[in-house]
């Protein structure tokens, strides 16, 4: 899926990637960044593919040698209230909006495009093809992680810090023992399921 370009080779090319979409808590976040072509970074890739201790590295260099990067992001309420895919898209074009210089291109991971005013492309796998998008992925899953970090303090026996806010055996065992937080996605299936069994 794409949207016709007016020029062969664009100069700012945004890659934008979410991370979250699979939880049950939290919000989804999306990470738009231009690189600079002058100042590469060894070793992006789909921050799946990494170990912690690499993302983290590598979202260090992205931040200090990118053209520019911004965050968005879409909360839980959001979520529900116009659902996952939605909400992702939403936060794709927060993303953009923010950064501080305007792409003349825009590479998304995935099969749909955000309402954004550039030309733009949708690239399945892309954070696995795309270096920019494969920084955006880096971003935003650096950019979640730190979110559970936070919200393992403040809702401390959720162990959100362990299983990043999907819905693992230990996730669900605490949602039943603890009941659910302001913060989990009340739509998504599990959460759903106790809200009704708590009536």
């Amino acid at each position: 899926m794409s949207r016709a370009v007016s020029f062969d080779k664009p100069y700012r090319i945004a890659g934008v990637d979410e991370v979250g979409r699979g939880c049950i808590v939290g919000p989804v976040i999306a990470a738009a960044v231009i690189l600079d072509p002058a100042k590469p970074v060894p070793g992006l890739t789909d921050s799946k593919k990494l170990s912690e201790n690499q993302r983290n590295s590598l979202a260090k260099q992205i931040k200090s040698s990118a053209v520019c990067w911004a965050i968005g992001r879409a909360e839980a309420s959001e979520i529900d209230r116009i659902n996952i895919l939605q909400a992702t898209l939403v936060a794709m074009q927060r993303a953009v909006s923010q950064l501080a210089y305007q792409p003349d291109f825009v590479k998304v991971d995935g099969n749909r495009l955000p309402n954004i005013d550039y030309p733009a492309e949708a690239i399945v796998q892309g954070d696995l093809l795309i270096q920019e998008i494969s920084a955006a992925s880096i971003l935003a899953k650096v950019a979640r992680d730190d979110e559970m970090q936070t919200l393992d303090r403040l809702y401390p026996g959720y162990q959100f810090t362990l299983h990043k806010g999907y819905p693992t055996q230990r996730h669900l065992q605490s949602l039943q023992q603890l009941g659910i937080t302001p913060q989990h996605r009340q739509t998504f299936a599990p959460v759903k399921k106790i809200l009704l069994t708590s009536l």
